[in-house]
């Protein structure tokens, strides 16, 4: 019956628009409700997809607990059903490189500096590096027992704000009762203490200057390795899992007692590294447990794609369990980062009873578990309540020792400092090696990409029947939706569209559109329609998407310089054109939308293909629109979403990308290129991973066998000719030589900046929608 009311409904369309004076100024088009939305609609558009997202991080413990099914029968069988959620956190923390083989740290010394530079009570410091992978070499401190004979080996990480110095005693800034490296060395541990990269703030451009962002150290090493599938927490825990092969091998037969502390980031670190780690016996987390579900409010460096969607501290710290873990819940630090082309940050640390909340979900996991059979305790799960004072003060440390060393572990609380040999470690000169050293292991990462890509697609390429083809890359496109956009499994709303005529001119009439996506999220865009419209005539649709920051009217009105009316051109030249509100407008208000949406598994492009797929559902449904020709025509941004939404929006038989096709990874991972967005204020830009799976030409074969286009000005800035043309040789030899279709793959480069042409690709929109030119 709904059927063949709408059918009904679209009948009286065509005779409205076969008879355009007939329509008023705000009336909806027939089989529509009229739209009342007033007011800057791109920006309640995004307010309300922010609504969605932070319910879906709200909603998200639940989620887990439908998602986790460790069995708890025995230790064993509890270890081994939580392996394959091990494996996953390991990959998205980027930890996923075997690391060097070493036979102990080298010690760091010079004809003037020894690599002694203090002695404790009981214990002696050196400076130290080790390898980690490939050429990264971490560096820190050891504090060494003087009578050589340690009770157990332990890595003490610090925090982002803190040196290791600081954690030994040798330098002002933390009390002397929360030195924990140094007064775990007084206790007979050996200690490994990591530098790890603060959040030194820098201006960042090409070639030096004050021109660019404003990035910490750690952003700055996010970027390139968030796109290569790395990640800063990946590379830092390497650091500690490398101390701990080092601990392992020299044991040799002997069992190790091995443990990780940290504050803060360093909390963070040391228990993933457990979590990663079975050769960890106990772990410390001080100044970090708590609910993840705001991680969108804490530093960049702490986005990590898919974390919420599976992991809640609680959930990490189970694959701990059943070894031994103490909780400090003494506050961490609180993290304020400015907006200033980075990622800003409004951490404020978690309430006590946020944190218990978050204790109480791991105590139900963890109550379940047999404990292991060690002997020394009668729980492996120890919560060092809030403390007044400092963070890792002697209750904490003494719970930590005995989890380790057993019943008889007791810590030393003198307050002795060490005393100095000579001079310590410039803090400003090791930051910027390892900066540097973990850069350009991103950069050796995408110099070998395209062998990883083209592995990754070697099933895809390998086919050169059409009808084969099609069956082929459907297995691509649904691991292009999972793993890259993220998939949003749910079209939950019928889309009760809202419509009303507001623009008109001589050739057009132009309607605005509002249709439900999901609850909070609708889509919106503008709907030109030919006055020659014949009734019962049906014409190709091309869908004009504009770039970043812009709106549908740009696309039709006002000849802006990126545009040139393109919409309202292709108009007049008889097609039906829709231009979308896309959700990439309001800075920070929708950058932190992709803040939101990557800890879910998500990003900006999750929610724009399901608002393009209600676009074309309800094209399809219009009388005038052919639903077999629908093209997609997107600049600069829209250029982006040219390659990411005809790939998982199967109605769109066509696409052409403007102003920014691209030798993609390159663009957003290398260090090395002027135009690179490391050195823009596009934080939001960066993809997790895609630099081994989906670069420009990878995601065009997503959209073949439909045609497609790259149109590119000599001038535009997002890349250069021979980047642009490097990639497109790829496509194009798909296209050409493997799928014999090379006549439905075109390229135009004109001479002009970062503007639609309207020239060639107009040609080609003509060629393929098959609809004649007048």
């Amino acid at each position: 019956m709904l059927r063949r009311t709408l059918l009904v409904a679209c009948g009286v369309l065509v005779v409205c628009l076969a008879q355009p004076a007939l329509a008023k100024e705000g009336e909806p088009l027939a089989g529509s409700k009229r739209l009342e939305l007033q007011g800057d609609i791109a920006a309640q558009m995004v307010a309300g997809i922010d609504r969605f997202l932070l319910k879906q991080l709200a909603a998200a413990p639940a989620g887990r607990e439908r998602r986790w099914g460790p069995e708890f029968d025995t230790t064993g069988h509890y270890i081994r059903t939580i392996e394959p959620f091990r494996q996953r956190l390991a990959h998205i923390l980027g930890v996923r490189d075997e690391r060097t083989k070493f036979a102990a740290p080298e010690l760091i010394a010079t004809t003037e500096q020894p690599a002694k530079i203090a002695t404790g009570k009981k214990f002696e410091v050196f400076r130290v590096r080790w390898p980690t992978v490939r050429g990264i070499q971490a560096e820190g401190l050891l504090l060494v027992p003087l009578d050589k004979k340690f009770v157990a080996d332990i890595v003490a990480i610090p925090s982002a704000e803190q040196t290791p110095e600081q954690l030994c005693g040798l330098s002002e800034g933390i009390a002397p009762e929360s030195q924990y490296a140094r007064r775990l060395a007084q206790s007979g541990c050996r200690v490994l203490v990591p530098a790890i990269i603060s959040r030194r703030m820098q201006k960042r451009s090409f070639g030096g200057g004050d021109r660019g962002p404003n990035l910490t150290d750690r952003e700055f090493v996010y970027r390139p390795a968030f796109e290569m599938g790395r990640h800063i927490l990946g590379y830092e825990v390497q650091q500690v899992l490398a101390g701990v092969d080092w601990f392992a091998r020299e044991a040799g037969n002997d069992d190790p007692t091995i443990g990780v502390i940290g504050y803060g980031d360093g909390g963070q670190l040391a228990m993933y590294a457990a979590a990663l780690d079975q050769r960890i016996d106990a772990a410390c987390v001080s100044g970090y447990f708590g609910p993840r579900e705001g991680v969108w409010q804490e530093p960049l460096d702490r986005n990590v794609q898919g974390l919420v969607e599976l992991y809640g501290d609680a959930e990490v710290a189970s694959l701990i369990v059943p070894r031994a873990l103490t909780i400090d819940s003494t506050p961490g630090p609180n993290i304020k980062l400015p907006s200033e082309g980075g990622g800003p940050a409004d951490y404020v640390f978690p309430q006590p009873a946020a944190i218990q909340a978050e204790i109480d979900r791991l105590l139900k996991i963890s109550d379940q578990v047999p404990l292991k059979p060690k002997g020394f305790a009668s729980r492996n799960l120890a919560i060092s309540a809030e403390s007044a004072g400092q963070f890792c003060e002697t209750r904490t440390l003494l719970s930590f020792l005995r989890q380790l060393c057993g019943p008889n572990g007791s810590v030393d609380t003198s307050e002795v400092m060490p005393e100095k040999n000579g001079p310590l470690p410039d803090v400003a000169e090791r930051q910027s090696r390892l900066v540097k050293q973990l850069v350009d292991d991103t950069q050796l990462l995408l110099q070998d990409s395209p062998k990883v890509r083209s592995e990754f697609m070697r099933e895809l390429y390998a086919v050169k029947d059409l009808e084969v083809y099609r069956g082929v890359v459907g297995k691509y496109r649904a691991m292009f939706a999972a793993n890259a956009i993220g998939y949003l499994d749910e079209l939950s709303l019928t889309m009760n569209p809202r419509t009303r005529q507001t623009y008109e001119t001589d050739k057009w009439i132009g309607y605005e559109v509002q249709l439900d996506v999901v609850d909070d999220v609708f889509a919106y865009g503008v709907l030109l329609v030919p006055k020659d419209l014949k009734p019962g005539e049906k014409r190709p649709v091309v869908v004009c998407q504009h770039g970043l920051e812009g709106r549908p009217v740009d696309t039709f009105q006002g000849n802006h310089y990126a545009y040139h009316d393109f919409a309202a051109k292709l108009c007049e030249r008889g097609f039906i054109t829709f231009a979308p509100q896309n959700i990439y407008i309001g800075k920070d208000n929708f950058r932190t939308l992709q803040r939101k949406a990557n800890p879910l598994g998500l990003t900006l492009f999750s929610i724009m293909v399901p608002q393009h797929q209600q676009i074309c559902n309800w094209l399809k449904q219009l009388p005038m629109v052919d639903g077999e020709r629908i093209g997609f025509y997107g600049l600069s941004y829209g250029g982006k979403s040219a390659m990411r939404i005809p790939p998982l929006v199967p109605d769109y038989c066509l696409s052409i990308c403007s102003a920014d096709f691209n030798e993609w990874i390159s663009k957003n991972a290398s260090t090395r290129l002027p135009f690179s967005y490391v050195w823009t204020g596009e934080y939001e830009i960066f993809e997790f991973d895609l630099g081994n799976t989906f670069n420009y030409s990878e995601m065009a074969a997503l959209i073949a066998p439909r045609p497609f286009m790259v149109e590119r000005g000599h001038t535009d800035g997002v890349s250069t000719d021979e980047w642009v043309a490097h990639e497109y040789a790829k496509v194009f030899y798909h296209y050409n030589h493997r799928l014999k279709i090379g006549d439905r793959c075109e390229m135009e480069i004109f001479d002009g900046p970062h503007t639609i042409n309207g020239k060639g690709t107009f040609d080609f929109l003509h060629k393929h929608l098959k609809w004649a030119a007048k």
